[in-house]
């Protein structure tokens, strides 16, 4: 998304409007970014496995758990995530809002009976724009082969206590920093009953008007080892929906023309998030799953996703299955279940810290552009239009215009425009393209790009 480098090397060959040298970019300063390596480097490992071994240590994290002792159960690991959260609001001297946010479930197939599904969040509230919000989330909850199960131990290791450490850990970096965003650490519950914890949480965002960008969900950032005998430390999936579409909706289907089949805001998301991996993080290549989860599996994005905000899956690429959802046990010469030992702390490390550098990018960034517009139809050229978001206008130096070839996953041609809410790029067919817009920081952080869709207009010829 980033890669403004080949503007310069196709500046010609695409035929933009006027030379690159046209547009003023010396009032970004670039060595902000900086920050952004600090942060990837200040991810610790032996911090991430004492946390998974706190949580291993309740002996089952299951919904339906015990919530009186504190020394087992659910609630006595919800209670020591918000006071670690606590502590670590106290270090930097009192930035996060720490949360309970909860709401009693029942006559569900696998919550029959009411309980009260808690999660814990933390919030560092941006400086300049508190109302904009970025989240990384893991689940607290554990399970073993029968989900009604809650007594036996589920010592949850990879799924979901390396999540819930990562959230951990990020918020003990970035609370290092001040951002112009805020930053959501969460630890959501009752994800394998039914993803209760995030339809709570995302229902909450939607009742109090969040500016929700990004909602990055980690689920099983720990494991390197696969059931198909890969070892591998190197990679990890991005799992991103598309464009949900009526097709009785005109809209929508004009969505189609421009980009909908294969962008969508989670997958522009998802884009940001590999670019990052590939400045930032190092020894890490991501792929990008162009489906919102595994086949027949499911994660706490998606209640998310369901109420139209962007949000991806982080998680390891070889996952194995023995160890998940599993009873504690041996069988055939087969150990079975999701113990610590299963967990790559370096490579739980690795994926916190592209989470934290995607977030921090984000939380220094303006505002996506709004009101993406479009057109070119039976033209040789095409123009983009879009309005300023007016809560962070003084971070905004302009925005960046950007475009790919329909079948490349990535964006490949970009070009600073400056302050301007309208540019054309001549000899470039609309047909041949999918386009979008990204805002521009004055430190150059650069906002996810917004191509014309769910919260776009269009303009048809």
């Amino acid at each position: 998304m980033f890669k403004s480098w080949t503007s310069s090397l196709l500046a010609v060959s695409v035929g933009l409007a006027t030379p690159l040298s046209a547009i003023a970019q010396d009032s970004i300063d670039y060595k902000e970014q900086e920050k952004l390596h600090e942060i990837a480097g200040a991810m610790q490992a032996d911090r991430i496995e004492s946390d998974i071994q706190t949580l291993v240590d309740f002996g089952t994290r299951h919904t339906l758990s015990e919530t009186e002792s504190d020394t087992r159960g659910i609630g006595a690991a919800r209670r020591w995530i918000y006071a670690e959260f606590e502590r670590i609001s106290e270090a930097c001297g009192g930035c996060l809002e720490v949360m309970y946010v909860s709401d009693t479930i029942s006559g569900e197939e696998r919550i029959p009976d009411p309980v009260e599904v808690k999660s814990v969040i933390a919030v560092q509230r941006g400086k300049t724009d508190p109302n904009r919000y970025v989240m990384m989330s893991g689940d607290i909850d554990s399970r073993v082969s029968d989900v009604m199960d809650y007594t036996s131990d589920a010592p949850g290791a990879n799924d979901n206590a390396s999540g819930v450490a990562g959230a951990l850990e990020a918020a003990r970096v970035l609370t290092q920093y001040e951002f112009d965003g805020s930053i959501v650490y969460a630890a959501l519950a009752g994800e394998e009953q039914g993803l209760f914890g995030g339809k709570i949480l995302a229902k909450k965002a939607k009742d109090d008007d969040w500016h929700l960008t990004a909602v990055l969900n980690n689920d099983m950032i720990g494991n390197i080892e696969g059931i198909n005998g890969v070892i591998d430390n190197t990679t990890a999936r991005i799992f991103a929906e598309g464009t949900r579409m009526n097709e009785s909706d005109r809209e929508a289907t004009m969505r189609r023309f421009y980009g909908g089949e294969v962008d969508s805001p989670s997958r522009n998301l998802a884009r940001y998030i590999d670019t990052v991996a590939d400045r930032y993080i190092n020894n890490l290549d991501t792929m990008i799953v162009y489906r919102l989860d595994r086949f027949g599996r499911g994660g706490h994005h998606r209640p998310f996703n369901d109420l139209g905000y962007a949000g991806i899956r982080i998680m390891e690429t070889n996952e194995n299955y023995n160890r998940q959802h599993q009873d504690l046990r041996v069988e055939d010469g087969i150990e079975y279940g999701d113990t610590i030992d299963g967990v790559d702390f370096d490579y739980a490390a690795k994926l916190t810290a592209l989470n934290a550098v995607s977030m921090a990018s984000m939380s220094w960034a303006p505002r996506p552009p709004a009101n993406v517009e479009i057109e070119g139809a039976v033209k040789p050229d095409t123009t983009l239009r879009w309005t300023a978001q007016e809560e962070d206008k003084e971070n905004i130096a302009g925005y960046k215009v950007y475009w790919r070839l329909t079948s490349a996953p990535q964006w490949q041609f970009s070009r600073y425009v400056g302050n301007v809410n309208e540019y054309t790029l001549e000899n470039v067919v609309i047909d041949n393209y999918i386009f979008g817009v990204a805002s521009v920081s004055n430190d150059g952080f650069e906002s996810p790009v917004v191509f014309p869709g769910p919260a776009g207009t269009f303009s048809i010829e």
